[in-house]
């Protein structure tokens, strides 16, 4: 008999969430690997006594940390929280992946970029922050950076995904979609720009770095950008639902938090042609949501 083959354990925190859901499904369905579902339950990143014990105990080859306070109006009122999970948890989880030489993936963020570029952001633009979010989700890279020997953060923007956001009660496109199908009036900001990505592409991104043992710093995002304004009128136009919205500025809309005006992210990084473009992954998004059939296709 020959020997077993111990396969690559993944741990990935946060796995309810919008992006662990699929990271784990990704991961489930590929016999290279071994996947570590950890929710909130079973390992508070705030705590680092359990965040130590439960990775030690578990000895993973790769930690994929989705875990995070997202809501950004609302880290603007609890920065202590904001700083607590996005940066000093960030921290526990990267030195307890040192303890046991595992990787430690940390899933960034666009916010940690000023929006005052033209072009989208690429990984070699110097970050700066402009809201608490943006702040603590830098200062959380940082400390990864300086805890783990092996990391490898990937900064993701505008996150769809079946699951919805469970910190921010579901999704954009899922509340445009809510809101036409009631008849309901829809005003969306038409002046900050995004480059969204599904989920699902997400994660099979971050399976591919994986694969490759990659480290630095990766934007992970599907091709193109568009305005929030344009993302809603494409959800409605590929639903064949009607599709009168108001285009806002964005200083029409009540914030507590400053949003990025250029908030959209690219890749020098990853091979060209490996990110599909955004309207191609909502439309798979709106076929997995069963919003439309597939035979209807995407134009």
């Amino acid at each position: 008999m020959g020997e077993d083959i111990l396969m690559p354990r993944v741990a990935v925190l946060g796995s309810s969430g919008q992006l662990g859901t699929d990271l784990v499904e990704v991961f489930r369905e590929d016999n290279r690997f071994e996947v570590i579902p950890l929710g909130h339950q079973e390992m508070d990143c705030t705590n680092a006594a359990e965040v130590r014990d439960v990775i030690a105990k578990l000895r993973p080859d790769h930690v994929v940390n989705c875990a995070a306070f997202v809501r950004v109006d609302d880290c603007e009122d609890q920065p202590d929280l904001a700083f607590a999970v996005n940066a000093v948890g960030a921290f526990n989880v990267a030195r307890a992946c040192a303890a046991v030489d595992a990787r430690c993936v940390y899933i960034s963020t666009d916010y940690v970029f000023d929006g005052t570029k033209e072009s989208p952001y690429v990984e070699s633009d110097a970050p700066n922050p402009i809201n608490v979010y943006g702040a603590s989700k830098l200062a959380g890279e940082h400390l990864v950076r300086q805890a783990a020997p092996r990391w490898l953060i990937v900064r993701v923007a505008s996150l769809f995904g079946k699951t919805g956001a469970r910190g921010k009660g579901g999704n954009f496109i899922e509340t445009i979609i809510g809101k036409a199908k009631r008849g309901e009036a829809l005003r969306v900001v038409n002046d900050i720009r995004i480059s969204p990505i599904y989920t699902r592409d997400a994660a099979e991104t971050l399976r591919a770095l994986l694969i490759k043992n990659a480290t630095g710093v990766v934007h992970a995002a599907n091709a193109g950008s568009c305005t929030w304004y344009e993302f809603a009128k494409a959800a409605l136009e590929i639903c064949g639902l009607p599709s009168a919205i108001e285009s806002v500025s964005s200083k029409a809309v009540s914030v507590r938090a400053k949003r990025p005006k250029q908030s959209a992210l690219a890749s020098a990084v990853l091979a060209r042609g490996r990110s599909r473009p955004w309207r191609e992954s909502l439309g798979a998004y709106l076929v997995e949501k069963e919003h439309i059939h597939a035979r209807r296709g995407v134009r």
